[in-house]
């Protein structure tokens, strides 16, 4: 065995789970961690950042693009405490990620010495906290063992973050321990008794739906639910931004599960018969307020596929529980035998031309107030992207023209393409987008409002010091749009805090390095893509949006006039 820093150790220990990139800012807790990169730079990149939420963002785009944890680097106290965003972002996202916290010395423990939290409290390992485990290493040796189980703990299961807590002065200790080998996720098979309960159902159903999506999908697992879907002619719709898990041009697809939902596909899943939904844990967002898909109990028959076996059950009685990772899920899924004929094939076709219609951005059924047209300008997109293109935003209504209008190609093509915060995290689409271009050298597209661009702007700095090359579609409308939405609905024309006074957007990403310029107007928006696509570095495209456009479903003053008219 080689002697060596324990923090060279831990670098070795990445490297050995295939760890290519972490992100971080850097800490005087960590410093022995430091330098093993420093020792290692041939194998693998510390990329630095300016500010820790931007660096746990970029772990969790790294998660999600991979499959496997993300890595983040901080110092302790505030360090932590500002990566807590990404965590959170992991958790309910089921994203698997790993958090090193640099951490006081073991003497000063206990004393509330310098900027030291009990992290085992503060990330609360639980059901209802923000990692899945939270881990101090004291003993230097044991290093490849805690890496080693954190990475185990990440991936199996419902994916998802854990923290490790590293003491200084362990980390300069000399120790003489390897590194353990890579690790691989375990694939959870559904029993057959399961499949056939759920090839009845099926048999016995007449609107079936399929809803897809959560953490732990590859291209092979996209690729089996779509063969499995063309097998029954089953439509299929993608839950709360995981619209890459089924190919939407697909002739089987019914559109996307969460906010703004289309409402003709909302009626489709309170009047299915039988939902059946693999992956995702049926969240919020997902069911609209637990109301589309009623809790405890749906209306609905429900089978619920999902990897961990403490998500079946936990908020709804599924009428069938499958505990399944999702690679093991569709592979069974897709040799499920089908009858020769299906008395769903109308129903499938209604619920997909019901997608088409939404998406249309010639069926006139969107006037907007200003000289930008939100659906003609993601139109452009879907014209000038190419098909492996990663998109990324944060959160805000102006994700919802990127939700409802673009159509994704998908992971069934092999490549992730979405990367969007189900906790509705603002300031994450500029981080992962720089994380994307850093990680996978495609293009990538950010749409930003103003508010979600200024929370994370500062890692403009961290893309042009790594040769990051993003698009980033900033609309400005000067206000928390959102926020302001649901200000006009509650109290109409009573507006606080919701505003905002920004500065010149287009010489701050100068200033960071990016090229930019302002769009006033529909047409001036498709040759300031093209120019962005054919640029060497980075690009900022600011709109200037109105107020009054807020939502796909309306405008500031419909929102207005029926708050006033219902007394709301």
């Amino acid at each position: 065995m080689t002697s060596r820093l324990a923090g060279h150790l831990l670098v070795e220990c990445l490297i050995a789970q295939g760890v290519t990139h972490a992100f971080g800012v850097p800490g005087e807790s960590y410093l022995a961690v430091l330098d093993g990169f420093h020792a290692h730079a041939d194998r693998i990149r510390f990329i630095t950042n300016r500010q820790e939420g931007g660096a746990a963002f970029m772990a969790e785009a790294q998660g999600k693009l991979t499959g496997r944890p993300g890595v983040c680097f901080v110092t302790r106290g505030p360090g932590a405490t500002n990566a807590s965003i990404g965590v959170h972002t992991a958790f309910q996202d089921s994203t698997p990620m790993v958090l090193f916290v640099g951490d006081v010395a073991s003497d000063a423990r206990d004393r509330e010495a310098f900027q030291e939290v009990d992290y085992a409290v503060f990330f609360g390992p639980s059901t209802k906290g923000m990692a899945k485990r939270v881990e101090r290493i004291d003993d230097a040796r044991r290093i490849p063992e805690y890496v080693a189980r954190a990475f185990a703990t990440a991936m199996n299961g419902r994916p998802g973050p854990v923290v490790l807590v590293l003491p200084e002065d362990m980390l300069t200790e000399t120790v003489d321990a390897e590194p353990l080998p890579r690790l691989e996720p375990v694939q959870s098979w559904a029993d057959p008794g399961s499949l056939r309960q759920l090839r009845e159902l099926l048999l016995a159903a007449e609107r079936p739906l399929v809803l897809a999506g959560g953490g732990g999908w590859t291209s092979q697992a996209a690729a089996a639910l779509q063969r499995f879907a063309e097998n029954w002619q089953l439509p299929v719709a993608n839950t709360f931004r995981f619209q890459d898990t089924f190919d939407n041009h697909h002739p089987l697809y019914a559109g996307d599960v969460g906010l703004g939902i289309n409402p003709a596909l909302a009626r489709r899943v309170r009047e299915s018969d039988l939902l059946i939904a693999i992956g995702p844990r049926l969240g919020e967002s997902t069911t609209g307020g637990y109301t589309l898909i009623e809790a405890p109990l749906p209306k609905q028959k429900l089978v619920h596929i999902h990897a961990s076996a403490e998500e079946l059950g936990r908020v709804y009685q599924p009428t069938l529980a499958i505990c399944a990772t999702m690679n093991a899920a569709a592979r069974c899924l897709e040799v499920l035998s089908a009858p020769p004929q299906l008395p769903w094939v109308d129903w499938t076709a209604a619920c997909h031309a019901d997608y088409e219609v939404n998406v249309d951005v010639r069926n006139g059924g969107i006037r907007l107030p200003g000289p930008i047209d939100m659906p003609a300008i993601i139109h452009s997109l879907q014209s000038h992207l190419p098909a492996d293109a990663v998109l990324t935003n944060g959160a805000g209504n102006f994700a919802s023209w990127l939700h409802r209008f673009y159509c994704y190609h998908g992971l069934v093509k092999g490549h992730k393409t979405q990367l969007a915060p189900t906790n509705g995290a603002m300031g994450y689409g500029v981080p992962a987008g720089i994380a994307a271009s850093i990680l996978t050298g495609r293009t990538v597209f950010t749409i930003a409002g103003d508010g979600d661009f200024l929370m994370n702007g500062q890692e403009l700095a961290t893309a042009v010091m790594h040769g990051a090359r993003s698009i980033i579609l900033l609309v400005n409308n000067a206000s928390f749009g959102t926020i302001r939405m649901h200000q006009e609905r509650e109290y109409p024309a009573h507006v606080s805090g919701s505003s905002l006074t920004n500065p010149d957007l287009c010489a701050l990403a100068r200033a960071y390095g990016y090229a930019a310029e302002q769009v006033l107007t529909t047409e001036g928006f498709e040759p300031a893509l093209q120019r962005a696509l054919a640029a060497e570095g980075g690009t900022v495209i600011e709109l200037l949006l109105d107020t009054e456009v807020i939502t796909t479903r309306g405008t500031l003053s419909a929102i207005r006039e029926q708050a006033i008219k219902t007394g709301r």
